[in-house]
């Protein structure tokens, strides 16, 4: 189904509907139009269904998570299948991949009937998504059936809302029958015992005059065969959007280009999201059908964990910290390594590909979460582990400063030879947060020493002409540009920077989906992508960039497969996992905005505006300690916004609380240092 989508996006590229796109001049061939199927609507997209074409989402609650395929088929109607995961509800053998999974297909909906007649199949005639789907069908000329999807926030169920409307001058008997379809699984089969599955719905009949309208609500649910669960519909419905509400208002991004601003709304919606209430506490999951009740070293320690302190939701930050929690309780005297992946709501870990470079992701994503949290006895919970990873890191180096791993987070898809970039990048920027994070002046200091040390390694080991690029290899005897040469630019080591931008914007490299993982393979994972843009955004690359991160916004949130950052292809077929989402946003807060945290109540910033914008800004944002006041959730946080004065000037301002706290010309170069009063 996928791979269809993107034979129709090689085939005739795509027109980004923006009014501000500046003068930048991009290689037509490289960055191609867009033709965007969606339009955005009020904190959404809609799209009206006029050919065959069907599409995949995904949305959360704490106990259920949905994957929606949908669409229209050559006739015109209607396609649905829901499939639902209940990360909870655990099956034999109980290891990564052992969620509760069950299909519904169209025909699991309750059976219609018009003036005593079945009801045709729905005519599917308008799509939208606000974090909530709503399929708009006619069931015959004047009469319009609804369904509106949505996870429940609490309960273990998808919600769909069945509204039948009509529009007709006469009055129209109906009919809904009940649906009642129920599975229980064999006790042997779960670790919980036995699984009630439900479809189910009440009947419905009576007539509707010229505008009036009717709802059936059907669940689709899950649970202990023992258990009892009540699902109180309009109290989830209100629930959900109120969550959305919630996300909406805090981390607002507000630019002149409306596909930035919703899809950076979109990406803060899925990576909140995906938060699992399990048996080892709340935990955030990349989800994708597959991976759920559980953490990885990369997707939560490294890209997730970082980005709720921006957010402020309090329960990304209590699964921050119970994943650091869990990685922690496998630190041991003899310094053998954490696993990759601790799954099972905790009770078991997967390590299949070794020493993934894993103690350097979790302890610069450990350091960066504290730092950006802003909270001392926070810092301390997570202290030892970042100072156990180090010392871990530490007794992986060679004589030459270079730090060994089995493999990246790729896990062996691509060679990455003994010692990769990677992992020597990500093992200099722990040392960087270390520092930062660090009391202790004497400390401090010999983690700054350490980290040089650890630089100048990297740019004596991997510096290398690579594709005809003054860049980096990847290992040693790579001979191919590898998506990751974009980690030394995102922490800011400019040693190479010429050679490696050109090569990240050059044919070998990007593709019309974003970075490939290597020249001239097919595969690309947007989280490489994702890297790539903050890195080039904080070596000051913006005006390069701008039109590839345009191009890639406006196809994930436009385009074919829609509204959030993925996954891979051809692995996954673009799953749309959450963590992808957090790095979206980050690529707007730390690659836009240019906030780098540098103490847990002080931060720089470098908010560079694109030449054609007059203003952006970045307002209520939660990290520093900044949503609360007097150790109480605060409505308000900190605003960061800047405005054109002159073509090379800008003037930017900082306000804590409403309360202006930097105020001062810029010239777009030295980064801005802000301190927060206490």
């Amino acid at each position: 189904m996928i791979a269809s989508r993107l034979k129709k996006i090689m085939a005739y590229g795509f027109l980004i509907a923006f009014n501000l796109l500046g003068p930048a001049v991009v290689n037509a061939e490289i960055i191609p139009t867009l033709h965007p199927r969606w339009t955005i609507q009020q904190n959404g997209i809609q799209t009206s269904a006029t050919d065959q074409h069907t599409d995949q989402l995904e949305m959360s609650g704490r106990q259920v998570s949905t994957i929606i395929d949908y669409g229209r088929d050559v006739n015109g109607s209607l396609n649905l299948r829901r499939t639902l995961v209940w990360p909870m509800l655990r099956t034999i053998p109980d290891d990564t991949h052992a969620s509760l999974i069950r299909k519904f297909e169209l025909a699991d909906s309750p059976s219609i009937e018009i003036d005593g007649h079945v009801a045709p199949k729905e005519t599917l005639r308008k799509i939208r998504y606000d974090g909530q789907l709503t399929l708009d069908s006619e069931l015959m000329r004047g009469l319009s059936l609804t369904r509106l999807l949505s996870p429940a926030t609490d309960e273990p169920a998808l919600i769909e809302r069945l509204t039948l409307t009509n529009h007709t001058d006469t009055v129209i008997a109906y009919r809904f029958d009940a649906l009642n379809k129920t599975e229980t699984t064999p006790a042997q089969a779960g670790t919980h015992g036995s699984y009630l599955i439900r479809a189910f719905s009440r009947a419905s009949s009576g007539s509707l005059k010229s505008g009036q309208s009717m709802h059936v609500d059907v669940l689709y649910q899950a649970q202990l065969v023992n258990e009892m669960v009540y699902v109180d519909v309009n109290e989830q419905l209100a629930a959900r959007r109120q969550k959305l509400q919630s996300w909406r208002s805090r981390l607002v991004l507000d630019t002149p280009e409306p596909v930035l601003n919703q899809m950076f709304e979109f990406a803060k919606i899925r990576a909140a999201e995906s938060i699992f209430a399990t048996r080892g506490g709340l935990l955030h999951a990349p989800g994708g059908g597959r991976y759920y009740a559980a953490i990885w070293a990369n997707d939560q320690a490294e890209y997730a964990n970082p980005f709720f302190p921006y957010l402020g939701d309090a329960s990304g930050v209590e699964a921050a910290l119970n994943s650091f929690r869990l990685f922690a309780g496998y630190m041991n005297p003899t310094y053998q390594p954490i696993p990759s992946s601790i799954i099972a709501e905790g009770r078991g870990f997967w390590n299949g590909a070794g020493d993934r470079g894993d103690c350097a992701m979790i302890a610069y994503g450990a350091g960066q979460f504290a730092l950006a949290q802003g909270d001392a006895a926070l810092a301390e919970q997570v202290h030892p582990l970042i100072n156990w990873c180090l010392e871990y890191t530490r007794r992986q180096r060679d004589a030459a400063g270079i730090v060994h791993s089995d493999s990246d987070e790729l896990e062996g898809r691509f060679e990455s030879g003994k010692a990769n970039l990677s992992t020597n990048v990500l093992a200099y920027a722990s040392l960087i947060g270390a520092a930062r994070l660090s009391q202790d002046p004497q400390e401090r200091s010999a983690l700054n020493e350490e980290a040089q040390l650890q630089r100048s390694a990297i740019n004596r080991y991997f510096a290398a002409n690579v594709g005809g690029f003054d860049t980096y290899r990847y290992y040693d005897g790579n001979t191919k540009l590898r998506a990751w040469i974009a980690l030394p630019l995102v922490f800011g080591m400019e040693e190479r920077k010429a050679g490696t931008v050109a090569a990240l914007l050059s044919p070998q490299l990007w593709s019309l989906n974003g970075v490939l993982s290597e020249a001239e393979s097919n595969t690309y994972w947007d989280r490489a992508t994702l890297y790539g843009f903050r890195g080039l955004m904080k070596v000051g690359e913006l005006e390069q960039v701008m039109p590839y991160f345009r191009y890639y916004s406006g196809m994930r949130l436009t385009g074919e497969h829609v509204p959030y950052a993925i996954e891979a292809w051809p692995e996954g077929n673009q799953r749309q996992l959450s963590a992808e989402s957090a790095l979206y946003a980050r690529v707007i807060v730390e690659g836009l905005f240019g906030i780098e945290p540098v103490g847990l109540r002080s931060f720089n910033i470098a908010p560079r505006l694109p030449k054609a914008w007059p203003h952006m800004a970045l307002t209520n944002i939660r990290a520093f300690g900044a949503g609360f006041v007097d150790g109480q959730v605060s409505e308000s946080g900190l605003d960061i916004s800047t405005t054109r004065i002159k073509q090379q000037r800008q003037h930017v301002q900082v306000r804590l609380h409403g309360k202006l706290i930097v105020d001062r010309d810029w010239d777009g170069h030295a980064m801005i240092n802000v301190i927060l009063p206490e």
